[in-house]
């Protein structure tokens, strides 16, 4: 997914008032404000009541959702002929912003901004990027991104990367 489709499908979202907020690697990218690497998707949260929208206008756009072994009602993936995918998490929130349901998301998960090419988008932040690039098995590219977001934003790097730290200091 190149920056020109991530900024196509943010700017239909936003003018249709979805509330979108990017997550995954295209949010490290817009709070880095640089495109550090290839994506395959862009990841998106959005309030699951918002998702019959977002549907229609992906649909009108020629996007089809393609079934994965892990889809359900709240996370699911659209993709288009010219290879362009949105992986889309959807959840409730409560009054107070904690998690009613959905993809765990809290309000606070949802307050971050950034910049892809130049244009402000709604994004994770990065304390809450670094924490969502934990609890699994985590590869190079997670510490691309990990790396990257804690130089950047003064966060301590979360002992699951210290193998790559110890990689790099003995090379």
């Amino acid at each position: 997914m190149n920056a020109d489709q991530v900024l196509e499908v943010w700017a239909l979202s936003e003018a249709h008032g979805l509330e979108v907020c990017i997550d995954g690697g295209w949010a490290v990218d817009a709070l880095l404000e640089e495109q550090t690497r290839a994506h395959g998707d862009l990841d998106i949260a959005l309030p699951a009541a918002r998702m019959p929208d977002l549907r229609r206008l992906l649909a009108g756009r020629g996007f089809v959702e393609v079934p994965r072994p892990d889809s359900w009602e709240h996370n699911f993936v659209l993709e288009r002929a010219d290879g362009a995918a949105v992986d889309v998490h959807s959840y409730v929130l409560n009054p107070d912003g904690s998690n009613r349901g959905g993809v765990p998301y809290i309000a606070d998960h949802l307050t971050g901004w950034g910049r892809i090419l130049g244009r402000r988008v709604r994004c994770v932040p990065p304390r809450h990027l670094v924490d969502f690039h934990t609890g699994y098995e985590v590869d190079k590219d997670d510490w691309q991104d990990v790396r990257r977001l804690c130089e950047r934003f003064g966060i301590p790097v979360p002992p699951i990367y210290s193998r790559f730290q110890s990689d790099e200091s003995n090379s």
